[in-house]
């Protein structure tokens, strides 16, 4: 089994392999899994301050926020974006 990496933005990488969900945030069910995973000591912040506007979960309960759109960590998962940087600074 090969380890794939996808860029979830500000050169942050997380395993492809493991992903169960990549979501919007602006849902009161989405925001509560946020809450939880925090709670738990399960969340990573990879936004470096900027706002989510997506919201990853693996199949390892962890919770990671990231300040790209879904779509384009979807692109990125699928390498339809050769530019790594493009959305990072949205």
């Amino acid at each position: 089994m090969t380890i794939k990496l996808v860029n979830v933005g500000f050169g942050n990488i997380i395993s492809a392999n493991r992903i169960v969900a990549i979501v919007s945030p602006e849902s009161a069910p989405i925001k509560r899994i946020v809450s939880e995973g925090r709670d738990r000591g399960m969340l990573i912040d990879a936004t470096y301050g900027r706002r989510t506007r997506a919201v990853i979960v693996t199949d390892s309960d962890h919770v990671v926020l990231s300040a790209v759109q879904p779509e384009t960590v979807k692109q990125r998962l699928h390498g339809k974006n050769t530019s790594s940087d493009d959305d990072d600074n949205e």
